[in-house]
């Protein structure tokens, strides 16, 4: 677990959140390049999805007394990923009832969104001095 303050963390998942929409708008914009309009819009929605969940949960996550102690903060931790969860969930089944989209580019921009979670949080490990966990070995014991 990474101990960080509140306002780093708050301006951490905000700006992943702002990573997402301009990756959404690229997305998006590669997808009318590609195949047009409505690969475009789909894109959009796709992305759209995953940053808005994404909004979502970080304002529940940082917002009011969340950070006001430990049990409140992972409390509004968990309440933030459920809505979250059932934000994605909701949002994907009504686009996919209401709307014909082009599924590979709603699909490629919801994913690629989460590309950008990842190297936030690559990012921040890094930041912090974390180790890499890949690659590395358990010291050997000089004794046995």
């Amino acid at each position: 677990m990474i101990a960080t303050t509140e306002p780093n963390a708050r301006r951490l998942a905000f700006g992943v959140v702002l990573g997402q929409a301009a990756v959404t708008l690229i997305v998006a914009l590669s997808s009318w390049l590609i195949a047009g309009r409505g690969a475009a819009l789909s894109a959009l929605l796709g992305g759209g999805i995953s940053t808005a969940a994404s909004l979502v949960m970080a304002a529940l996550s940082f917002g009011g007394s969340a950070g006001a102690n430990a049990q409140r903060a992972l409390r509004a931790f968990y309440v933030g990923e459920a809505v979250k969860v059932a934000l994605v969930v909701l949002l994907f089944v009504v686009v996919l009832k209401v709307m014909t989209v082009a599924p590979l580019a709603m699909l490629a921009a919801y994913v690629a969104t989460f590309f950008v979670y990842w190297v936030a949080l690559a990012n921040a490990l890094r930041a912090r001095g974390m180790p890499r966990t890949r690659g590395t070995r358990t010291p050997r014991n000089p004794l046995s």
